[in-house]
């Protein structure tokens, strides 16, 4: 006789606060994990850049050469380079293990709000405050971009890559959704001014989110409207928004204070995590393990599910 399957158990949301990292460099604008989730990356408005253990807590490097303050990073494929973007209208390859910058991207018109390496790490795709989106080939001496993308009517918020497609949020109210296989370009309009934009895990939808306070998840090749999540505040700052490891919950900074999550699938809030007084202004979701990394002011939390155990357990 066969007995039935023990139902799987509900995914397990981080809110057990583990660690906070004093990051010691200003305003923390930007929290970014590595691809595999051991490092993470913060980004200072005291124009530095810093490598972590988060779950251990240390610093490991730091990173200077842009001239004012940064405003996001992201990790290449082999963890050997990294690229950030800031205030100072550039973008910076660095090589991780020396610290030193390898190369210094200039053309944008206005501050760097978003960079994305692409798959090989070969190109870095960044997105300005200038309407453009600027593709710069890592591996050339060519100072100006290979490609610019310009299709946008205000200042581009957000870019994600995945192998074949980018996908870029504006301040004109617009996801657009570049096929580079097709050359083809796909546009949705959402009407309020875009923070954050991202795919799915699987792929097949994308997330949105807006200052109507409002997160909207759309299928990715059709543009239709999936779901609308709501209760969170974002009237004013750029704000991260993302789904958690599984696709199971949409996560989203709030400007009360809190990380909200929402079940995908039926929309309820899930959970109001109370990070502390302020803004949330940055979120990262590890890529395969609950766990949330948030910046409030000049620090970074840490948060696990509540069955964690640092030491000896599932660390």
């Amino acid at each position: 006789m066969a007995f039935p399957e023990p139902k799987p158990r509900g995914p397990e949301l981080p809110q057990k606060r583990v660690k906070t990292l004093d990051c010691g460099q200003g305003a923390v604008r930007a929290v970014r994990f590595n691809v595999d989730g051991n490092y993470c990356l913060t980004c200072g408005s005291d124009k530095t850049l810093k490598l972590w253990n988060p779950l251990r807590g240390t610093l490991l490097r730091t990173y200077s050469g842009h001239g004012y303050e940064v405003l996001d990073a992201a990790g290449s494929f082999d963890n050997s380079s990294l690229c950030s973007g800031g205030g100072d209208k550039a973008v910076v390859l660095w090589d991780v293990a020396s610290g030193q910058v390898v190369r210094k991207f200039r053309g944008h018109a206005g501050k760097v709000n978003t960079v994305q390496f692409n798959e090989e790490a070969t190109v870095i795709l960044s997105g300005s405050i200038d309407s453009s989106i600027r593709c710069w080939d890592c591996r050339s001496r060519r100072p100006e971009p290979v490609q610019t993308l310009d299709e946008a009517r205000d200042g581009i918020s957000s870019v994600k890559v995945s192998d074949h497609e980018v996908l870029a949020g504006s301040v004109d109210g617009r996801v657009r959704r570049y096929d580079l296989r097709m050359g083809q370009l796909f546009s949705d309009y959402v009407g309020s001014p875009i923070t954050c934009t991202c795919f799915s895990r699987d792929g097949q939808c994308t997330l949105v989110s807006s200052l109507d306070s409002t997160l909207r998840l759309l299928d990715k090749d059709t543009g239709e409207l999936l779901g609308e999540y709501t209760g969170h505040k974002n009237q004013e700052y750029k704000l991260d928004c993302c789904l958690s490891e599984r696709d199971t919950h949409v996560v989203s900074c709030s400007e009360d204070g809190k990380v909200y999550f929402w079940d995908l699938v039926e929309g309820a809030l899930a959970l109001a995590l109370p990070v502390g007084p302020g803004v949330v202004q940055s979120l990262a979701y590890h890529p395969t393990e609950p766990c949330l990394l948030t910046a409030m002011g000049g620090s970074v939390q840490c948060w696990r599910e509540e069955a964690y155990e640092a030491e000896g357990g599932s660390s």
